[in-house]
């Protein structure tokens, strides 16, 4: 074990000694000359000022100026006169004693190029593109236009690819390596879950009352290649989802989602015989914020009628929590943060079942790389995981 620990705090020196070289700014930040925490407190994590700033097409209205766009006399044409783009990475290193290599470099873990940006008045767009996730080439995650403010009203059009748990909890913008594993787990051989899918979604906000409105239509098997007649659905079903949050002053929101679906599948070429699923997630979920703790829960149940997609049906129903609390002593200036973090699958197929409880700690090296050490344990399985890393953007 102490050998393990030599290593594993020789390896986190390395990555360190790397990224200290590494400082800049990203693409928003750059053009229009804020502070990364101005949005982030730490990023990527958004602050309210950041979710306004996202809900908006990543515009300042009020800082949008004529030279930063070339229009070549045409009132219809913005073209970014910079192309905005940013890169983020992340490195870790790990000591799980689930897995098969116990002790293990995973540098760099990920490399994402990222831009986005206006492309018109109201209208913004954001993608990303994993150049290397785990090793390998992911391909595009988040890509899409955004339409602000449509008809002069408070709805807001989003057409792409996003994930489809984004209005609950927004897995890319979290503090800690371990996952909310609810949102991204697959049962039996279903194609769905509340992870990447491509469709619309559109956000209503009634600002008398507070309540924030969401729908969502989609796909419903993920990402999924095209097929060889460029069908990016793999049936002739789409997945429908819907939220509801109401604010309680400033510090609590409490809301719910439903989400419902079905998908189909064949077992032969010449598609003799088919099976079909309906699938259907619900729960509640709430934030509360007060003072320099911000506390999230998810309860989400979900339920299929035909698990396996097979001709003999199986029922089958599976319970997901996610409570995240974090403590950051001095708010949003804190270089400090503290994370815990619980997550819980209880499935009638055990093999789904999942439990674990995270400790995280994250130090701002500098205002756009941040260290952070970690400690989860497996309850199910009685294993622990250390995990040492930096993340950084520029």
């Amino acid at each position: 074990m102490r050998a393990k620990g030599v290593a594993l705090l020789s390896a986190l020196l390395f990555v360190l000694f790397i990224f200290e070289q590494a400082g800049a700014v990203p693409a928003f930040a750059r053009r229009y000359k804020l502070s990364c925490s101005t949005c982030h407190a730490p990023f990527p994590k958004l602050k309210p000022y950041g979710d306004d700033f996202a809900g908006a097409g990543f515009i300042l209205k009020e800082e949008e100026k004529e030279r930063d766009y070339i229009s070549a006399g045409d009132d219809l044409l913005w073209l970014n006169r910079i192309f905005p783009v940013s890169v983020r990475l992340d490195a870790y290193a790990m000591y799980d004693q689930d897995a098969d290599v116990d002790m293990d470099l995973q540098i760099p873990w990920g490399l994402k190029l990222m831009s986005g940006g206006a492309l018109y008045k109201n209208i913004g767009y954001y993608f990303y593109f994993y150049m290397s996730e785990r090793g390998e080439v992911a391909g595009i995650e988040d890509a899409y236009v955004h339409f602000d403010n449509v008809f002069g009203s408070n709805l807001d059009i989003m057409v792409g690819q996003f994930q489809t748990s984004d209005p609950l909890m927004k897995r890319e913008l979290r503090l800690t390596f371990e996952d909310y594993v609810i949102y991204k787990q697959r049962f039996g051989n279903s194609a769905t879950n509340l992870a990447y899918d491509r469709g619309i979604m559109l956000v209503y906000g009634i600002e008398k009352t507070g309540t924030d409105l969401v729908g969502f239509i989609v796909n419903g098997n993920g990402k999924a290649e095209a097929d060889s007649d460029r069908k990016f659905d793999q049936d002739g079903y789409k997945n429908f989802g819907f939220r509801i949050a109401q604010s309680v002053g400033d510090f609590l929101s409490i809301g719910g989602f439903y989400c419902s679906g079905k998908e189909e599948r064949s077992w032969f070429a010449d598609e003799e015989l088919t099976a079909g699923n309906t699938l259907t997630y619900y729960g509640p979920d709430l934030n509360l914020s007060i003072g320099p703790v911000e506390l999230t829960a998810q309860y989400l149940m979900r339920e299929d009628d035909n698990i396996w997609i097979t001709t003999e049906a199986e029922k089958a129903k599976g319970r997901g929590v996610v409570v995240e609390a974090i403590y950051a002593p001095q708010l949003d200036k804190s270089r400090y943060l503290f994370t815990v973090l619980y997550n819980q699958i209880n499935h009638d197929y055990d093999i789904y079942d999942y439990e674990t409880a995270t400790l995280s700690a994250t130090y701002l090296l500098a205002r756009n790389l941040r260290l952070i050490a970690e400690y989860t344990r497996d309850l199910n399985k009685d294993t622990n995981r250390f995990t040492l890393g930096t993340v950084t953007a520029f």
